[in-house]
């Protein structure tokens, strides 16, 4: 007999990719799926950005490149983020990782053991969970209501922490829910971590650029006040199509303050995937530089689909959706429905052909909700509402 460590035992899943394998096996069969499931945009990546990879293969960029990412790239990353937040960093603080989850399962690696709390965003993207469970850490969910928007409450999140905590984790604008925290609350909660020092912050701003509305992002890097213990996710996958590039992006703290996390993590990339790939990281610069007209085609038809999936789902009986206001996601409320979620998720896709995710795959507050991603033709929304519909009503 093998034995594993236990930390395996608590390690949890990403059920859109389950629920992507039935409802791929469903069709495989002969069955109509439309699938609202998985979270990856519907577009192809961009032209442009194909030819910079092809272009870095034929240039014979077939090597190794440093863990920590080309320099090009990370300069790239710089100008993005001054665009985007005013705000200049050093290339000596970005991390180029293969795709966001690593910089996730960095953080909370640094920061999860025994004994230690970590809060994080319920209903949210559950590898927070599954990889905090897994250092052994407590895992406290900082709710995201209904009520609020899905946007987080500074005085409800600032009350959870303890002289445990070690790691708060935010996202906006959020998987699943697609809420977005306004800056006011966003200020109030920087302001109460004045009296948290101990607490370092995790922001998963992968979705920056997808806001509707008149609703702008608000980043955390517009914190001085934090800088030294705020780490900032993000990357190529939603923004440009490119969630198989497996290319993401982190900015991490780096001085006297800070831990020296960033080397931290530049000893985890050396010890763990080495290093990402150089044609990719070539699409990231072109992705980066490159002209952004096929992401203000993509962003104005998820704001379309948008409408037409909130105003479709509350024409359904028993079921209510506030209005999304970032990502590419809508978190209906169907407790009215008389079905717990996840069994209303899988009847949908076994009877209705449905593929969509239960709330609860999202956190223990996600109970009495389903997650319906929109990167999917109107077409196919409109196609996927009616069997919801015909379901509902038999």
């Amino acid at each position: 007999m093998l034995h594993t460590i236990s930390a395996f035992d608590r390690l949890g899943e990403e059920n859109a990719f389950a629920v992507l394998a039935r409802a791929t096996a469903l069709a495989s069969q002969g069955r109509d799926i439309v699938n609202l499931g998985i979270g990856q945009p519907d577009f192809k990546t961009p032209q442009h950005i194909v030819e910079a990879a092809i272009k870095a293969l034929r240039d014979g960029h077939h090597g190794y490149t440093p863990a920590n990412g080309l320099l090009a790239t990370r300069e790239a990353v710089v100008r993005r983020t001054l665009t985007t937040t005013g705000v200049e960093i050093s290339p000596e603080t970005v991390m180029i990782l293969p795709g966001g989850k690593p910089t996730m399962f960095a953080a909370i690696l640094m920061f999860g053991e025994p004994g230690a709390e970590i809060l994080y965003p319920d209903p949210g993207f559950p590898i927070y969970r599954s990889m905090i469970e897994f250092t052994g850490a407590a895992p406290i969910p900082v709710p995201m209501r209904e009520e609020n928007g899905f946007a987080f409450s500074a005085e409800e999140t600032l009350a959870l922490i303890t002289s445990k905590t070690r790691l708060l984790i935010l996202n906006s604008p959020a998987n699943p829910t697609g809420g977005v925290t306004p800056r006011a609350e966003i200020e109030k909660l920087v302001k109460g971590l004045e009296a948290h020092p101990h607490v370092a912050i995790l922001s998963d701003e992968i979705y920056d650029v997808m806001t509707y509305d008149g609703e702008t992002h608000c980043s955390l890097l517009g914190f001085p006040e934090i800088r030294d213990r705020l780490i900032v996710l993000n990357g190529w996958s939603k923004t440009w199509a490119m969630t198989g590039w497996r290319m993401g992006w982190s900015i991490w703290p780096n001085g006297d303050k800070s831990a020296h996390l960033y080397d931290k993590v530049r000893k985890l990339a050396v010890n763990c995937w080495s290093c990402v790939n150089a044609p990719s990281q070539f699409a990231g610069i072109a992705a980066i530089d490159g002209p952004q007209d096929d992401v203000d085609k993509m962003m104005r038809a998820f704001d379309r689909r948008r409408k037409i999936v909130v105003e479709g789902l509350n024409a359904l009986p028993d079921i209510s959706c506030i209005t999304p206001k970032g990502a590419f996601y809508a978190f209906p409320n169907v407790s009215k429905t008389g079905w717990k979620a996840k069994k209303l998720a899988s009847a949908l896709l076994d009877d209705a052909g449905v593929a969509l995710i239960g709330g609860p795959d999202f956190g223990i507050l996600g109970e009495g909700y389903i997650r319906l991603s929109y990167a999917n033709s109107e077409e196919n929304i409109l196609r996927a509402l009616e069997r919801i519909g015909a379901f509902l009503a038999k």
